[in-house]
């Protein structure tokens, strides 16, 4: 009897396994097809184009800065999963993060401490700050029902304005045609890794950051009680509030998390690159984050190399220009691939349920086609 089951219990492992390896492939190689088809409509040699961008992706330089926008991009994402992951929709990251940066550099220009400190207080501010920006719509929403989606977008655009106002009236110096906070003092930065060889390219020194917020992300999620409560509160409230969960107050906790999250995204090129905050600190990197959560089906791993195939795509795009190709053709790629995961994850998690209650359905056949043998034989 226990064989029976585990053979049972194994199949469907096996069948869920294949599921989940094979849909993002056909995803990915069926936005590869979609893209061909654009690049040839519109005159452009396919696989030429698709050599040059591997040959540029896979320089030595080029995946340093690939393994540096994959660095912003996986904090974004995994800002973004943690709301996903309760069935919210963080759609103020890119308000949360800008708005953390700007303050934490206003701190970190304004406050003098050894070099050990100064970069973590710089990032706990940023912390601090996401948190609470993204905390309101957490409250509205467990005190009103506001629904976050709404509150998010408002909260985005008023961030966008008191980050300008603060930067241009109250924080901001003006430098040459820029307007940029007081540059960060050297106890404040954090050195660049060689983690590429060939190449003068540093790698962020916070991408160890990123990695250790990947890991205590699986951690709360699926190694305590709150990450239980969390993914349960998100798949059935009704069922959460029967076994004791206080939703209102996880719908703000996990709220207060993905904004703490977010805070970090601007931490790498603050105090790994850039040192200051200016008019050119990159922006959207908040909804960047949703199709890459998304892409990664909101597991750590997954976002991993969500990240790193978007990084390299975004990389390889600078090289068309000098071909007199559109780089336009990558963001079609990465629309395309997003859109294929969702429909193509959907097909798959139809095909399951449809499997398992075929499963099911011989089982209850089997075993009602077994009952009358019993009873004959007993006659």
């Amino acid at each position: 009897m226990s064989s029976t089951f585990a053979d049972r219990w194994l199949g469907r492992v096996r069948l869920s396994a294949w599921v989940t390896l094979t849909a993002p492939l056909l995803a990915i190689l069926f936005a590869g097809v979609i893209t061909s088809i654009v690049l040839a409509i519109t005159g452009n040699p396919v696989f030429d184009t698709l050599v040059t961008m591997v040959d540029y992706g896979s320089q030595p330089r080029s995946l340093a800065l690939v393994v540096n926008n994959a660095t912003t991009y996986y904090l974004s994402a995994i800002a973004v999963a943690i709301g996903f992951r309760m069935n919210l929709f963080n759609i103020g990251v890119d308000g949360q993060y800008r708005l953390a940066g700007l303050v934490a550099a206003a701190v970190g220009g304004a406050v003098t401490l050894p070099a050990p400190l100064m970069p973590i207080v710089i990032i706990l501010v940023a912390m601090i700050v996401g948190a609470a920006w993204a905390g309101i719509a957490g409250v509205l929403k467990a005190t009103r029902g506001v629904s976050e989606v709404i509150s998010t977008i408002m909260l985005n655009t008023i961030a966008t304005g008191i980050g300008a106002y603060l930067l241009l009236e109250v924080w901001g110096e003006r430098q040459g045609n820029d307007i940029a906070t007081k540059e960060l003092p050297e106890a404040a930065r954090i050195a660049g890794i060689g983690l590429i060889p060939g190449t003068p390219q540093m790698v962020y020194g916070l991408f160890f950051l990123a990695i250790a917020v990947g890991i205590a992300f699986h951690v709360l999620l699926n190694k305590m009680r709150f990450g239980f409560d969390l993914r349960a509160t998100g798949q059935s409230e009704s069922a959460a509030v029967a076994s004791g969960v206080d939703v209102k107050r996880m719908i703000v906790y996990a709220m207060l998390i993905s904004g703490a999250t977010a805070g970090l995204i601007g931490m790498p090129q603050l105090l790994g690159e850039s040192f200051t905050y200016n008019l050119n600190f990159q922006a959207g990197l908040g909804f960047t984050g949703i199709a890459i959560a998304l892409l990664g089906r909101n597991n750590p791993i997954g976002i991993a190399f969500a990240a790193l195939l978007w990084g390299f795509l975004d990389v390889s795009s600078t090289v068309l220009d000098l071909h007199k190709i559109a780089p336009e053709i990558v963001v079609i790629m990465q629309g395309l691939t997003v859109l294929s995961v969702v429909v193509t994850y959907e097909l798959a998690h139809r095909y399951r349920v449809s499997a398992e209650q075929k499963r099911v359905s011989r089982e209850l056949a089997g075993g009602a086609s077994a009952t009358p043998q019993k009873e004959g034989a007993s006659a």
